[in-house]
């Protein structure tokens, strides 16, 4: 059951860590193990000079999308001077509690951020500048639909300090379109991409949908061909998730529309992956592709276990509040509703909601769920940060569901770390579970029966063979 419940909690995290999500999500934790001497304590994070990424949540849209089911909201009006200095004082407030002496990358997501003035992007990038180094090269997000954007806002962005942008196109075909509820046109996301690579050039991304209801595998192909001609350096692809209380969700349940079935889900994936890779992209995370190096550093952030601060409704954080003496990493949720967070900012300059110390088996499952999404998976460095007295090795080189994942061909444990080949790369949802039970159990056991913490190579030979993997398939 440990194992049932830690798969549903690294699942939230792994839905969640992407553009717009604020980071990974956290459920209930798991039951206590068996009794033990005490679990090995994480290595504290350096108390300075300390880095975080930095996410900032616009909540407000024009429209709701029938697919979406984020923390958005459509409003009448908005007070757009009330909700900027909320965000800058709870920026500064979040900021302080944290002692971070740098931000590494800051993205703003939504919501539609791109309906945000570049006032209101300006004077929350000031305000970090003011609470902590803020370098001139850190990538600065945002998130744009091409239903508001044209040169002179983009143009006003650029100039608030924004240097990368990520557009939600999700199709090229205006019927697809439709069905997801999209405001804009195919027509309207070409004009819109064209118009930000040129103030961002090589810093462009968009944002594509599969598995979409209806949708043959010949017009998916067909959209990717049309996306190569028009994409600059990163592509998000995301499949379809029907989300509870959506529009699209009642229409399929009510047999309205129909779902590819899976097999022509995994096959739409496979062709994405051939397309892009051969095209001269680097599969660098299960969602993601980029060329020319043209990764997205913020996502990265959440992917590798860095810290993270989340500001605004219903933002994420994995962050140490050291202002106020902790050495322990919290995940923090910021109140979702704007109203009653701007209430919560007012009264006591930040609305967290939720505040749960991470327990070191807990970081080690997220450390595991999201490093694996990589190319790169699960470094060894990384993994000792959080676990000096447990090695990767310790907990997956020894007889038990990883080996056998790697005798299978789906993982990889050599002197790297561990990481999903490329097939695994696609099943990973499916592996996680055997993954998150073997370290549950390596972790219950006391140290005397753990086995060696050397860090090497599989013992079963499977150490540097990466032919299949991922890694292997860099642009």
């Amino acid at each position: 059951m440990a194992a049932v419940r830690g798969y549903r909690r690294a699942a939230v995290a792994v839905a969640a860590a992407r553009p717009g999500g604020g980071g990974p999500g956290r459920g209930p934790g798991p039951g206590p193990g068996p009794a033990a001497e005490p679990a090995p304590q994480p290595v504290p994070e350096p108390a300075a000079p300390a880095t975080a990424a930095l996410y900032v949540h616009w909540p407000y849209c024009r429209k709701r999308c029938s697919y979406c089911n984020f923390n958005a909201y459509v409003v009448p009006a908005v007070d757009e001077a009330a909700v900027r200095a909320c965000l800058v004082r709870e920026a500064h407030t979040l900021l302080r509690l944290s002692q971070v002496h740098s931000i590494t990358s800051v993205f703003f997501g939504g919501g539609t951020p791109s309906l945000a003035s570049p006032h209101t992007i300006a004077a929350v990038l000031e305000a970090v500048a003011g609470a902590a180094h803020l370098p001139g090269s850190a990538e600065v997000t945002l998130e744009a639909n091409p239903s508001s954007m044209d040169t002179s806002r983009l143009t006003g962005f650029r100039a608030a300090g924004v240097n990368r942008l990520s557009i939600g196109v999700q199709s090229l075909d205006d019927a697809e379109l439709r069905l997801l509820g999209r405001e804009h046109t195919a027509a309207d996301a070409r004009k819109a991409v064209e118009a930000a690579r040129g103030l961002f050039p090589g810093r462009t991304s968009i944002d594509l949908m599969f598995g979409l209801p209806g949708q043959s595998r010949d017009a998916w192909a067909q959209g990717l061909e049309a996306a190569l001609g028009l994409c600059d350096h990163h592509i998000s692809l995301y499949q379809l998730t029907l989300e509870r209380g959506t529009a699209l969700a009642a229409q399929v349940r009510g047999g309205t529309l129909p779902l590819p079935p899976q097999d022509l889900l995994a096959d739409m994936y496979q062709t994405a992956r051939t397309v892009l890779v051969a095209a001269g992209f680097r599969h660098y995370e299960v969602s993601n592709f980029a060329r020319k190096g043209a990764l997205s550093n913020h996502n990265l952030s959440y992917w590798q276990a860095d810290q993270y601060i989340g500001v605004g409704p219903g933002a994420h954080g994995r962050f140490m509040p050291r202002g106020e003496g902790s050495c322990s990493r919290e995940a923090r949720v910021q109140t979702p509703e704007p109203v009653a967070w701007m209430q919560e900012v007012q009264s006591q300059g930040h609305g967290t909601r939720s505040r749960v110390v991470l327990s070191p088996l807990e970081q080690l499952e997220e450390v595991l769920t999201l490093g694996l999404r990589t190319d790169e998976g699960v470094t060894h460095e990384r993994w000792g940060h959080f676990s000096p007295q447990l090695s990767l090795q310790a907990v997956f080189g020894v007889p038990g569901e990883a080996r056998v994942l790697q005798e299978q061909g789906w993982l990889l444990l050599d002197g790297s770390g561990l990481r999903c080949t490329w097939a695994g790369l696609a099943v990973l949802d499916s592996l996680l579970p055997n993954l998150l039970c073997q370290l549950q159990r390596r972790w219950a056991l006391p140290s005397a029966h753990r086995g060696g913490t050397r860090r090497g190579t599989d013992t079963d030979g499977h150490g540097g063979q990466n032919v299949g993997s991922v890694s292997g398939h860099n642009g």
